[in-house]
C-alpha cells in the first residue's frame, strides 16, 4: 500500500512537469481564482511577518529573546518547561537606581531623588509586562491561531486540489488518446473530486480574505493597548517630574557650608623632618593640584575580548567573529555566555570563545 501511494505522488509529479516543461495543456482555472490565490500567498506572508516582528517589538533585546527561547527548549527537554520573562529595560534600570540610592543613604537628596525615579520605572515595567501580556493574548495569539487552523486548512486543500487536477488531466488525456483501460466512470470520478478540492479551496481562501471586521478588530485592539500604556506611563512619569523639581529645588535652598580640607596635622601625622613632632607649618604649604579622575582620563580602556576562535551564529541574537577579532564587552549574561558588540554589531557568544583583555567592571 505504502509503494502504491509513492509510485501515485511521483506519477503526479512527473504530469506536473509535463505541463511546465512540456508544455502539455492541463485545465486552466480562471483569472478570478488565480488572484485568489496570489492574495491569499499575501496573507500566508502577512501573517508570519506579523507575528514575527510584533514579537520583536514587544522584546527588542535579540540576547534576551535568544536566551529565553534557549531557556524554553532546554525546559521542553527535560520536561521542566517553563515561561521565560523578558527583562524589561524600565525595570532593570530601576532596580539599578533603587539599590545604589540604598548605598549612598536615603537621608541624602540625591539618593531620595534616585529611589523615587528607580520605582517609577519599576512601575512602568509593570505596566509593560501588562501590555506584553494584553497584545500577545489579543493580537498573537489570534494570529497564530490563523496561521496553525485557518491557513494550514487553506494551503491543504490549495494542495489537493493540485493533485486532482493533475489527475483528472492525466486520465482525460489518456481517454483522448484511445486509452481503452480508462473508462468514464474514471474519468467522472476524477472530475467530481477536482470539483469538490476546487470548492473547497475557493471557500477557505474567501474566508480567509474576507474577514476585514476581525483583522481590524486585532489593529484596534493594539492600538488602544499602547495608547492606555503611554496614558499610565505619562501620568507615572508627570508626577516624577513635578517629585524630583520639588527636591531640586529642596537641594538649592538648603545652606551650603563652607569646606575647608583637613591638612596632615588635623589628622595627627607627624613630620619625619621635625623630630617627630607635628608640623608647624604644614597648612602653609601650597596644596597639590587635583589629579584627574581616572573615570575621565582618556586612557581608560572600555571591557573587551580577544577571539580565540572562528564563532557562527546557530541562533538569533549571537554575534558572529573571527579568530584576533577585538570584541567590546557589554555584560556577562551568565557563566558561559558574554554579550558583546563588534563593527556596529550586537549579541551573544560563549564565553570560552574569548580571551578578557580588560575585564567588566
Amino acid at each position: 500500500m505504502a509503494f502504491a501511494g509513492l509510485k501515485k505522488q511521483i506519477n503526479k509529479a512527473n504530469q506536473f512537469m509535463n505541463e511546465k516543461i512540456g508544455g502539455v495543456e492541463g485545465t486552466k482555472l480562471d483569472d478570478e481564482f488565480v488572484e485568489m490565490e496570489r492574495k491569499t500567498d499575501i496573507m500566508c506572508e502577512l501573517v508570519e511577518e506579523l507575528q514575527l516582528k510584533t514579537k520583536e517589538f514587544l522584546h527588542p533585546n535579540p540576547a534576551s529573546r535568544a536566551k529565553m527561547s534557549a531557556v524554553k527548549g532546554i525546559g521542553k527537554l527535560s520536561g521542566q518547561a517553563k515561561a521565560a520573562t523578558y527583562p524589561q529595560p524600565e525595570g532593570v534600570l530601576g532596580e539599578t537606581m533603587i539599590a545604589y540610592g540604598r548605598k549612598i543613604g536615603e537621608d541624602n537628596l540625591y539618593a531620595s531623588a534616585l529611589i523615587e525615579s528607580g520605582e517609577s520605572m519599576k512601575q512602568i515595567a509593570d505596566i509593560k509586562y501588562n501590555l506584553d501580556d494584553n497584545i500577545k493574548m489579543n493580537v498573537l495569539e489570534p494570529l497564530h491561531q490563523l496561521s496553525t487552523k485557518d491557513i494550514k486548512e487553506v494551503q491543504h486543500h490549495r494542495k489537493k486540489l493540485q493533485g486532482r487536477r493533475l489527475d483528472f488531466d492525466c486520465k482525460k488525456r489518456k481517454k483522448d488518446k484511445g486509452g481503452s483501460h480508462v473508462t468514464d466512470d474514471e474519468i467522472k470520478l476524477a472530475e467530481d473530486k477536482f470539483a469538490e478540492s476546487l470548492h473547497l479551496a475557493q471557500m477557505g481562501m474567501h474566508n480567509l480574505l474576507d474577514n476585514d471586521v476581525e483583522q481590524i478588530s486585532q489593529l484596534a485592539t493594539f492600538a488602544e493597548n499602547l495608547v492606555d500604556y503611554h496614558r499610565q506611563c505619562t501620568e507615572i512619569l508627570e508626577v516624577l517630574a513635578t517629585t524630583l523639581q520639588e527636591k531640586k529645588n529642596e537641594a538649592a535652598s538648603l545652606p551650603r557650608p563652607e569646606f575647608v580640607p583637613k591638612t596632615l596635622s588635623d589628622l595627627g601625622v607627624m613630620d619625619t623632618l621635625n623630630g617627630g613632632l607635628p608640623s608647624t607649618n604644614i597648612s602653609a604649604s601650597p596644596l597639590p593640584s587635583p589629579m584627574k579622575s581616572p573615570a575621565r582620563s582618556p586612557m581608560m580602556q572600555s571591557p573587551a575580548a580577544v577571539a580565540l576562535y572562528d564563532f557562527e551564529p546557530e541562533n538569533p541574537g549571537e554575534l558572529a567573529f573571527n579568530e584576533g577579532d577585538t570584541i567590546n564587552l557589554t555584560q556577562r549574561i551568565d557563566e558561559n555566555w558574554f554579550e558583546g558588540s563588534l563593527n556596529g554589531k550586537s549579541g551573544m557568544f560563549p564565553v570560552s570563545y574569548v580571551n578578557v583583555t580588560n575585564p567588566l567592571p
